[in-house]
């Protein structure tokens, strides 16, 4: 269990999923995902496990709704554009508060756009894509162990708070390889879901499932709950991850794949004499503030926020700074990737120092 195997990020997460006991998937064939289902396709049927390739994004959403429904641990993946026609199952998933797993392996756009890397989604994630006041919490895997031990964890928040959860990762991700542990222990028995719609023989109250409240009064207590249970997460469930910043005048703040590029421009930078440190958020929402805090309380007054967009978390970043320092912004987008070189030359105009 503990050995290293050199795996797809795409395969790694399919493969984390069934050991997490996910037995029921559906999806629709998008790239840059698409070993997703494949690898699902003859994994699940292994396991005891259903798979099934809807005729589109639309029902391979509904398809979740119904099997989480009825107590199965289920998952989908898809693609920016997938992702946006899952909007209003996803808004579905959450006011019914059924757990389900939403991988979307970001490509650039908007539209149809590009089949490589982006981070154009965060928007969509983090803000509610669909209708309706709710959260989805938000993992962002910056490397395919984390990717693993990601959606490991996806699973147990969505039965914790029975709601949906999404790993929020990109094309290089997706498409690169690595080797990865899976060291914890396969789940092997159904977890106990006893709102679940399984069968009633009189024995207990009837369960219902619905999103459908035509009375204000109740729809606002749905509403009230639901909130509740997001303070909760918001106090729970932050994560994130910080580099030298006790010792920099800068802080990089960055995601995934570009988090990645950063901790190269970091170290390229400190090299040069540069004081740059490196804060990496891990959930999107909720959206970790203690970071900038300690930040802020170390004398670091300039954060550069880079992105695979053209400013999206950096808004996020600007409400926790609210001007306590100053936030700057650098972002390629529709395929192209940030270059840490590039990144060291913005740190050094952030600092006044331009070209030198």
């Amino acid at each position: 269990m503990g050995d290293r195997i050199l795996m797809k990020g795409n395969e790694a997460i399919a493969e984390a999923a069934i050991r997490a006991g996910c037995r029921f998937f559906a999806g629709y064939p998008i790239t840059p995902q698409n070993e997703i289902p494949e690898y699902m396709s003859r994994r699940l049927p292994e396991v005891g496990g259903t798979f099934v390739q809807a005729e589109s994004e639309v029902s391979t959403i509904n398809m979740l709704y119904g099997a989480s429904g009825a107590g199965a641990r289920v998952m989908t993946s898809s693609s920016s554009p997938g992702i946006s026609l899952m909007q209003e199952g996803i808004s579905y998933l959450a006011a019914a508060e059924l757990p389900a797993v939403i991988v979307n392996m970001v490509r650039g756009g908007p539209g149809l756009g590009g089949i490589q890397a982006a981070q154009s989604d965060y928007f969509q994630a983090t803000k509610g894509g669909g209708h309706g006041d709710y959260h989805l919490i938000v993992l962002l895997p910056a490397s395919i162990q984390e990717m693993v031990n990601l959606t490991r964890l996806a699973f147990d928040l969505a039965d914790r708070y029975r709601n949906p959860v999404m790993l929020l990762a990109d094309a290089v991700l997706g498409q690169a390889m690595e080797p990865v542990s899976f060291a914890v222990e396969p789940v092997t028995e159904k977890p106990s879901r006893p709102w679940a719609t399984t069968g009633w023989k009189g024995d207990r109250p009837r369960n219902v499932i619905n999103s459908l409240y035509l009375e204000p009064e109740e729809l606002e207590k749905l509403n009230l709950r639901l909130q509740k249970k997001y303070a909760e997460i918001s106090v729970r469930e932050k994560r994130w991850e910080t580099a030298n910043l006790s010792e920099a005048d800068v802080a990089l703040v960055a995601y995934g794949t570009t988090a990645r590029i950063c901790r190269n421009a970091m170290d390229k930078g400190r090299a040069e004499g540069l004081k740059i440190g490196l804060i990496r958020p891990i959930t999107a929402w909720p959206f970790p503030e203690q970071p900038f805090e300690e930040a802020l309380g170390l004398g670091i007054k300039k954060f550069l926020v880079v992105e695979m967009n053209y400013g999206q978390m950096v808004e996020d970043v600007r409400l926790v700074i609210n001007g306590r320092g100053e936030v700057a912004f650098y972002g390629r987008a529709g395929g192209m990737m940030p270059a840490p070189a590039a990144i060291v030359q913005e740190v050094r105009k952030l600092m006044g120092r331009g070209n030198c």
